[in-house]
C-alpha cells in the first residue's frame, strides 16, 4: 500500500513537472529559425490542426512525465519499504 501511495505520487509529480516544462519546449521547436530580426512570416494556419498537435503533444508529454514520475516513485517506494523492514526485524 505504501509503494502505491508512491508511485501515484510521483505520477502526479511527472505530470506537473510536464505541464510546465512541455509548453516552452514544444514553442522552442516549433520557433522558425534563422529569420532577420523583425521579419513576418506569412503562413497560412489551419487553427484546428494546430490546436490538434499541440494538445496531443502536451499530453503525450504529461503521459512520459507520469510514466517517468511513476517509475522513480516505484524506486523510492521500494527503498523505503525495504528500509523500514530492516529496522523492524529483532533478534530472537
Amino acid at each position: 500500500m505504501k509503494i502505491l501511495v508512491f508511485v501515484l505520487a510521483g505520477a502526479l509529480l511527472g505530470i506537473a513537472i510536464a505541464s510546465l516544462v512541455v509548453p516552452p519546449a514544444l514553442a522552442w521547436y516549433t520557433a522558425p529559425g534563422g529569420l532577420p530580426q523583425g521579419a513576418q512570416i506569412q503562413a497560412l494556419v489551419q487553427i484546428p490542426e494546430v490546436i490538434k498537435y499541440s494538445t496531443g503533444r502536451l499530453m503525450r508529454g504529461q503521459l512520459i512525465g507520469a510514466a517517468i514520475g511513476a517509475i522513480i516513485g516505484l524506486g523510492i517506494g521500494f527503498f523505503a519499504t525495504a528500509r523500514s523492514r530492516q529496522t523492524v526485524v529483532r533478534p530472537a
